[in-house]
């Protein structure tokens, strides 16, 4: 099952959700009060279904899809305004009011959608792939998530596995440091 991440501003909304999804089967991973907290549960979790309820001030739904598109689905619940603000059409949206049978289903429905994307990397693949990030992140200067999306970006442009191009990263590294 999907590691479910429930992200609001609102400390009563936080929990109220985190009933009604205990109350329906679901296990909630973390709360998050702020963008910043989630991105470090995500980039912690590795993956999962990430439901953000209204506006955080310092993490747009857009920006956290860019950053983490291949790690999670991504439910947006809040006003029109809000709804209508988020442009990429990935994130799942639903309006306020919602019935506790909309959010169930929605949130079912995302769970079910990451299990199907998951990468079916093995051990040894998820260690090259984590080795390359590292690789990539100290000698560009660059984030967990802005390397994984470095590597992923290159793999899907050149037709091949990430974790084969990670391979390749890793490999002329070894021998550069020869």
């Amino acid at each position: 099952m999907a590691r479910i991440v429930i992200a609001s501003a609102s400390g009563t909304s936080r929990e109220q959700l985190s009933r009604l999804l205990s109350s329906s089967g679901f296990s909630v991973f973390r709360c998050c009060a702020s963008g910043s907290e989630l991105r470090r549960t995500i980039n912690a979790c590795d993956d999962g279904v990430v439901i953000q309820i209204g506006g955080l001030p310092d993490c747009k739904p857009d920006e956290l899809l860019w950053d983490y598109a291949e790690r999670v689905q991504i439910l947006l619940i809040g006003k029109p305004a809000l709804l209508e603000s988020c442009e990429a059409p990935e994130i799942f949206r639903l309006a306020l009011p919602a019935s506790s049978q909309a959010v169930i289903g929605a949130v079912e429905m995302l769970s079910q959608l990451h299990q199907m994307r998951l990468p079916k990397r093995v051990g040894s693949e998820k260690q090259t792939v984590e080795k390359a990030k590292r690789l990539l992140m100290h000698r560009h200067g660059l984030t967990e998530p802005e390397a994984h999306r470095a590597l992923q970006q290159y793999a899907m442009n050149h037709g091949m596995k990430m974790a084969d191009y990670a391979a390749q990263i890793v490999s002329s590294s070894k021998r550069t440091e020869e």
